[in-house]
């Protein structure tokens, strides 16, 4: 897979991602919701920290929420500068397509979520009993203090878990509760690619190392 073609894959996702993010914005209050089916809703809430909510301050004494989220924000740049790097590298290595699709996913994933984190707050007020104004005079927050914009619920089945369910018996349970978004998806597809192709995506870029380093010491000699 060419580098255009990752790069093209990249855009389309963010595009979505983006497009679905800035139409929720700007066109629903936190919390309004619209059933669709009985099993899919739209949702707009919006996530402060890592996945299913979690902060780094729940995890690190002493720290406050916006030093975290801050320290989070600039973690995700970093680590998407290396996804980066992994998926040029693979392709300049002309690694598995399986691979290559994988690794674009989830940058083009990471990055979409990064634009949220990095720039949202300063890019729209909030939403709070309101719908939220593209460009105000003021920001609901700093920049790399912006929250993530999710909207995809899927209440796949709700109830009473049976009682003999050790623990959790009893409880009212829903499932799918996370909210999620578009970049979400990507992420998690790309993940999930490598974890079922891992001997297809890995194994061949194992292979054609060894065989370049075999070719390598035939042409030294």
């Amino acid at each position: 897979m060419s580098l255009k073609r990752a790069a093209l894959l990249i855009v389309t996702i963010l595009l979505i991602d983006q497009i679905s993010k800035f139409y929720i914005k700007t066109h629903f209050a936190l919390h309004h919701r619209i059933e669709v089916f009985d099993w899919f809703h739209i949702l707009f809430v919006e996530n402060d920290g890592m996945a299913w909510g979690t902060k780094l301050s729940d995890f690190i004494a002493g720290i406050s929420d916006r030093t975290a989220k801050l320290a989070l924000t600039i973690f995700r740049i970093v680590a998407v500068v290396g996804i980066g790097y992994w998926l040029v590298a693979s392709v300049r290595k002309k690694g598995p397509q399986i691979l290559i699709v994988a690794i674009a996913l989830i940058f083009a994933g990471a990055l979409g979520n990064i634009i949220d984190s990095a720039f949202y707050g300063i890019l729209f007020n909030d939403s709070y009993s309101q719908v939220a104004v593209f460009l105000p005079e003021m920001g609901y927050d700093s920049l790399f203090h912006g929250k993530v914009v999710d909207m995809l619920h899927f209440p796949i089945w709700k109830g009473f878990l049976p009682n003999w369910i050790p623990f959790v018996g009893g409880d009212y349970f829903t499932f799918f509760e996370p909210v999620f978004n578009v970049a979400d998806m990507a992420i998690s597809t790309g993940i999930g690619l490598l974890i079922v192709f891992n001997k297809k995506a890995f194994h061949q870029e194992e292979e054609k190392t060894e065989e370049n380093s075999v070719q390598n010491r035939i042409e030294s000699q």
